[in-house]
């Protein structure tokens, strides 16, 4: 497909994501996707760099005898993780503009080990979306506005918003987000695409800029489980500067290899009753449901569950405390063209620069957190206890346990909102995946369909280490539903042609 084919596409209305099958040379695998992000992003803005050594990196693949697993995917990466290259990793701050630390993340090196491609950065929620309770997910200093593929006035979610609406228009089959708390699966479910958030540990962390040790994990984001599974395979290992590590390689298994479309039949499943009801999703849901059923899963009701908003009490305690030490902690790492060195300076950097930093939303977070004790508070060992000990043990482990289940179902996330400069988010619920994310378990969002012309995910999830089968089970729940649909950037959804003429006044008889 021809630049000039994929504009008149999208002048047409036609699907934008219509990219051609995969090419046999990483060249022109990564030549299409430059061709696709040049076309693309004006209208969605999910790339906030374009890493100028992609094709040179692509030739370097083609020379070798053996291309690895990934075959020359063209991979997108989100600004908060380090890549060796000319391009600053600026977590979507101009604290971090001159962040150019020409050093890999390990799970990029992996990457590239394994046939990958870094073509280039993609945008995201500034610093994560930690540093105010009024953000704008998708927005940062750096990269602007991310826009939902599927309706160009809606939010991508957060905080992987690049991520997920560059896979969704098919700029690249696959890209890498990073998750503290939805950071994945939100913006996979809401561009309607695959998501997966693996065991805590079971990728490395180091060179990513973080929020908390405790919960922060990258993960894949791509069009399908299958793809999600070989990104995850090529970048999941141990690393010894990242203890959460440790036993990474003794969990890790070939993904794609253990997929299976068979894996749901006789499996015995809990379906979140708990956390559903919410944004129009429980058709869907039942539909998923009676999918589930049909490729011979045993579904059990849970009906209840107990102390969500005491974990989130807790959770956000050890976010603000971990945010202070972990920030502090990476900064001394930067080159020193970063002046910013620690987070009362980000926060002091900040106000300097208000009227580019400040003007949509303040940095509340950010202040509540520099007057944090550091870890060994009492009261941080209390809350980080606290909030795993309900949301793991007593929380996803006792479900499975209790209920004779290896796995839960639910609604990922309502339909996406309004981009709302005024109020900021305003998400109508979700799901149960902040269990998940507070015990550091497995989750995988894959496409449920569409709300009115949005999409919604359905979320796997179960204990840790349990990545394969979460894998398996999503997989299997996708080739029976085949639920995945092409975005159109529709200006708004209601000026797609299934809405537009109910906003004009009908003929009278």
């Amino acid at each position: 497909m021809t630049l000039r084919t994929l504009l008149l596409a999208l002048l047409a209305g036609g699907s934008a994501s219509a990219a051609p099958p995969p090419a046999q040379s990483a060249q022109s695998q990564t030549a299409a996707a430059l061709q696709r992000i040049r076309a693309l992003n004006p209208r969605v803005n999910a790339v906030i760099a374009v890493d100028p050594t992609a094709m040179e990196q692509a030739r370097a693949i083609d020379r070798q005898k053996g291309r690895g697993p990934l075959a020359g995917m063209p991979i997108l990466i989100k600004d908060n993780i380090e890549s060796l290259g000319p391009l600053p990793t600026t977590a979507g701050s101009l604290a971090l503009a001159r962040n150019v630390t020409n050093r890999d993340a390990p799970l990029v090196a992996r990457l590239r080990a394994a046939g990958g491609v870094i073509v280039g950065k993609t945008n995201l929620s500034e610093w994560a979306n930690i540093r105010s309770n009024s953000s704008i997910s998708g927005w940062s200093a750096v990269g602007g506005q991310t826009r939902n593929p599927f309706a160009l006035n809606r939010n991508p979610c957060g905080s992987s918003s690049g991520s997920g609406a560059a896979v969704a228009a098919g700029m690249v089959p696959a890209a890498i987000g990073t998750e503290t708390d939805g950071s994945v699966t939100c913006p996979a479910s809401i561009n309607g695409i695959v998501g997966f958030k693996p065991s805590v540990g079971l990728v490395s962390r180091t060179r990513v800029v973080p929020i908390s040790h405790s919960q922060d994990t990258p993960g894949p984001m791509t069009r399908t489980v299958r793809d999600a599974a070989l990104v995850l395979g090529a970048m999941a290992g141990s690393d010894p500067a990242d203890p959460a590590t440790a036993d990474a390689d003794r969990h890790k298994v070939d993904y794609a290899n253990t997929l299976s479309a068979q894996s749901l039949k006789g499996t015995r499943i809990g379906v979140m009753r708990f956390a559903a009801g919410f944004g129009g999703t429980d058709p869907l849901f039942e539909q998923a449901l009676q999918t589930l059923r049909n490729q011979g899963a045993i579904l059990v009701d849970i009906k209840e569950f107990k102390g969500r908003q005491e974990i989130g009490k807790n959770e956000f305690q050890v976010l603000l405390t971990e945010l202070k030490a972990d920030m502090n902690a990476y900064l001394a790492t930067t080159p020193p063209a970063v002046r910013s060195r620690t987070l009362a300076d980000l926060i002091q950097f900040n106000r300097a620069h208000a009227s580019t930093e400040l003007a949509l939303f303040g940095q509340e977070t950010f202040e509540e957190a520099e007057q944090t004790k550091g870890l060994a508070d009492p009261e941080y060992v209390k809350a980080r206890e606290t909030s795993y000990r309900l949301a793991g043990p007593e929380g996803i482990d006792r479900l499975l346990r209790e209920n004779n289940v290896v796995a839960l179902v639910g609604p990922t996330m309502p339909p996406a909102w309004f981009i709302d400069a005024v109020t900021g988010d305003r998400v109508s619920g979700g799901g149960a995946g902040g269990l998940a994310a507070v015990a550091g378990y497995p989750h995988l969002t894959v496409p449920m369909g569409l709300i009115k012309g949005l999409p919604v995910g359905l979320s796997f999830i179960g204990t840790k280490w349990d990545d394969a089968r979460i894998l398996s089970l999503g997989y299997a729940y996708e080739q029976a539903s085949m639920k995945r649909a092409d975005p159109k950037l529709y200006p708004s959804i209601e000026e797609s042609p299934d809405f537009a003429p109910h906003f004009r006044p009908a003929e009278r008889p």
